[in-house]
């Protein structure tokens, strides 16, 4: 009997490349698609092809998610897709199920909601695995990614970053910052890595907020009336959370990583090696490479 896999799938590319991965292993694959994040073009791979079911539900609809995946016959699933934190403290109505689970928790970090999830999962009968499970080779390796390596100021504001990222994901609030000079021009909260790339070049002068993604755009040319104390460079570093649950929360990049850096006049990436994964690796580093964009990962 072929195993069946449930896949809980946000937003983005990672459910599409988890789902494809674990249909190269001849696994049978049930979607919970959450309405309020999944790309409506998962629809369109159930329709081609037989081994996957797709099945709609709210954010807030828990229980649905136990008695879609009990019917179906999964025993093991996994998280793939951000799902935007502050989803949870918008207008999504939580059924009775998480409502008390939310109540019931310390606090609503990402780490204490989702534990609490998978716990909730387990004791039904449902276990969570690690979102990389099927994706290992995308964890990216230890190195300098790109053609270029960084060079003194970057490696400084990097040594820097390192700091206050690690200490900002012990907490659990966010795993990226912004640096330029050795100095912390944004760090990420719930609005996301691309966002906080973006809050930083404004705050520099140098975002472009002409662009709207144009992949052939070059890097913004400096403002004449932005601040001038500090280097326009803006280095961007990205850490796991110390102890890192690799089930769900996994640090990923991908080519609107490296647009968002252009705009807002970012010349350095700082990863994770290990626990990082990059999507669309290979158009993502020739697109950096060209634009002059650095990429270096490291164990921590």
């Amino acid at each position: 009997m072929t195993m069946k896999l449930g896949l809980i799938a946000g937003n983005g590319r990672f459910p599409f490349l988890l789902l494809d991965a674990a249909r190269a292993e001849g696994l049978e694959v049930v979607v919970a698609a959450i309405k309020e994040e999944t790309d409506p073009e998962i629809d369109r791979r159930a329709e081609a092809d037989a081994g996957v079911t797709v099945h709609w539900l709210s954010l807030g609809e828990l229980s649905r998610l136990i008695e879609t995946f009990q019917k179906a016959g999964v025993a093991k699933a996994v998280m793939a897709g951000q799902v935007k934190h502050k989803q949870i403290f918008s207008s999504i109505r939580p059924d009775w199920r998480l409502a008390k689970l939310l109540l019931n928790l310390r606090t609503r970090s990402t780490d204490a909601l989702l534990g609490a999830v998978a716990k909730v999962l387990s004791d039904e009968g449902i276990e969570l695995m690690s979102s990389t499970a099927f994706l290992e080779p995308l964890l990216a390796e230890v190195g300098v990614l790109t053609e270029r390596a960084p060079d003194e100021d970057e490696c400084k504001n990097i040594e820097y970053g390192l700091g206050v990222a690690q200490a900002l994901a012990s907490f659990d609030i966010g795993q990226t910052v912004v640096v330029a000079a050795q100095a912390c021009m944004a760090v990420e909260a719930m609005e996301g890595t691309d966002a906080t790339i973006e809050r930083a070049g404004r705050l520099m002068g140098s975002l472009d907020e002409s662009a709207n993604g144009d992949a052939e755009r070059e890097p913004p040319a400096k403002s004449p009336t932005a601040p001038s104390t500090l280097a326009r460079r803006l280095t961007v570093v990205k850490v796991a959370k110390p102890k890192q649950d690799m089930r769900f929360d996994v640090p990923v990049i991908g080519p609107s990583t490296v647009e968002t850096m252009l705009r807002a006049g970012a010349s350095c990436l700082s990863i994770e090696a290990g626990k990082t994964l990059l999507f669309d690796r290979d158009a993502m580093l020739k697109r950096a490479s060209d634009a002059g964009v650095t990429i270096v990962a490291a164990r921590r």
